[in-house]
């Protein structure tokens, strides 16, 4: 794999896990009021941005749109899986699983060619 194909990865992977933590981060703290919960998910959303937007300019060099989007969403699954369990004590049933693998294949399906 060239860098030109990595690095977008690799900065999806980075913005997926700011964006894990500022969706979902604030539900192990349920007693800080909904205000500050919102402002500390925008402030690291914006770190998140910071390697989104680079990935996805980056990327549009050797992916194609939904390529990229395609890939986010598998990253965002992987990131959201390891999140749910390790962070906030929520491990992922066989559905959710499986669920989650249905998305994966439409994802490989978008890299198929034609």
């Amino acid at each position: 794999m060239t860098p030109e194909r990595l690095m977008p990865i690799l900065l999806l992977l980075g913005s997926n896990i700011f964006m894990t933590f500022a969706w979902y981060g604030h539900l192990k703290y349920k007693t800080t009021p909904l205000f500050w919960a919102i402002l500390a998910s925008w402030g690291i959303a914006f770190f998140e941005y910071c390697l989104q937007v680079p990935a996805n300019r980056w990327g549009s060099a050797v992916y194609s749109a939904p390529q990229l989007k395609g890939m986010q969403e598998v990253i965002t699954l992987l990131v959201f899986a390891v999140f749910s369990a390790g962070y906030l004590g929520q491990p992922l049933k066989w559905n959710h699983w499986a669920g989650f693998a249905l998305i994966a294949v439409a994802a490989w399906l978008i890299f198929m060619e034609t």
